[in-house]
């Protein structure tokens, strides 16, 4: 019997009483698991303590995940943000590096929402950093004091690309996705492709032109309730394809 392949998940640092830790939110852990079919291991935010090329040699793929936190925006060239903005520096000092470094070594990457934008921004792309004051765009941000199910409910209509991944998954030219974000693509990182638009022209998947293995990055949260949506379960099983085809190289 083939063994699981062996995911890594990205970490996130917060402060809980006197001592910082890394947390991992359940629903990536899980969706890995129900969706992927994989083995999830969390990824601390450790910077350039971690050793990646280790690292990167013993796993079969890479969850980036989405996270309270924004990256930093003096490192895609933005002004400063607003204060009272949440960064995670130590998530941006090993999110960015490891991105770069799995898809040079032909490591399957799914990143959501922050790991979306942490996909654009490793390549040289740019961010918007409140798209509800961003030209013509929507408010993409999901609904304050309603409860999770509902936050998390599909919100708009999505237009898949033809010839991209997600249209290569099978998926319809429109399916609907939910809208947990106020942070976006601003200017398309080169050698980045785009794989889906919301109805206001916002990019809302990318995919690496060229990549060894799979490669691509959602805005929306498609590990939410995996197994219960067709179009978010596609996504990570073929993910999960991926993973297992590496681990069968290894």
């Amino acid at each position: 019997m083939a063994r699981l392949p062996l995911i890594g998940v990205t970490a996130c640092t917060k402060q809980i009483g006197l001592h910082p830790n890394h947390i991992v939110g359940d629903k990536y852990v899980r969706a890995v698991v129900e969706g992927a079919s994989g083995l999830p291991l969390v990824i601390p935010a450790l910077g350039e303590l971690l050793d990646l090329p280790t690292l990167l040699e013993s796993l079969d793929g890479l969850l980036f995940t989405g996270s309270p936190s924004n990256i930093e925006p003096h490192l895609y060239g933005g002004p400063a943000s607003a204060p009272g903005t949440p960064h995670d520096p130590a998530r941006d000092q090993t999110s960015l590096p490891l991105l770069r470094a799995a898809v040079a070594a032909g490591i399957p990457v799914l990143g959501i929402c922050r790991g979306f934008q942490e996909l654009n921004v490793a390549f040289g792309g740019s961010l918007h950093q409140k798209v509800h004051e961003a030209g013509p765009f929507m408010d993409h941000r999901e609904p304050e004091n309603e409860p999770v199910d509902v936050q998390y409910s599909p919100r708009h209509p999505l237009q898949v690309q033809p010839g991209g991944v997600l249209a290569g998954l099978g998926l319809p030219r429109e399916i609907r996705v939910n809208s947990i974000h106020g942070q976006g693509v601003d200017r398309l990182a080169p050698g980045l492709r785009v794989e889906a638009l919301a109805p206001d022209g916002l990019i809302e998947a990318i995919s690496v032109e060229g990549a060894d293995s799979f490669a691509l990055g959602v805005q929306w949260h498609p590990e939410w309730q995996v197994r219960a949506n067709p179009e978010y379960l596609a996504i990570f099983q073929a993910f999960g394809e991926a993973c297992r085809k590496r681990a069968g190289q290894r």
